[in-house]
């Protein structure tokens, strides 16, 4: 098994992937790199040391929740707001529409 930080490097390189205006779940990343470690990634994105330039901020829970944000909820929103991404009460408006998908 890879070590942490290069099971985060592969993630954040994921994460340059995915365009602004769109979105993945913890699962689609972990699936992305072949297994079902969603908990892992969800750290991997915490410990993000570029939190905006690698965007994080564009992972978001399976349920279309928002979830959490090293530089928190409110700065989450906004950046995704500001990426044209439509929100209510920390739910993710027509989800599927924004939903990104890693080609295999």
């Amino acid at each position: 098994m890879p070590d942490a930080n290069s099971f985060n490097e592969q993630c954040y390189a994921l994460l340059m992937q995915i365009p602004s205006g769109k979105l993945v779940t913890y699962g689609d990343i972990a699936h992305a790199l072949k297994g079902k470690a969603y908990q892992a990634v969800g750290n991997a994105m915490a410990a993000n040391p570029n939190p905006i330039i690698v965007p994080c901020h564009r992972v978001v829970k399976s349920n279309g929740e928002v979830g959490n944000y090293s530089l928190g909820v409110d700065k989450k929103i906004a950046l995704l707001r500001a990426e044209g991404i439509e929100i209510d009460n920390n739910q993710i408006l027509n989800f599927d529409t924004v939903r990104f998908r890693f080609t295999p």
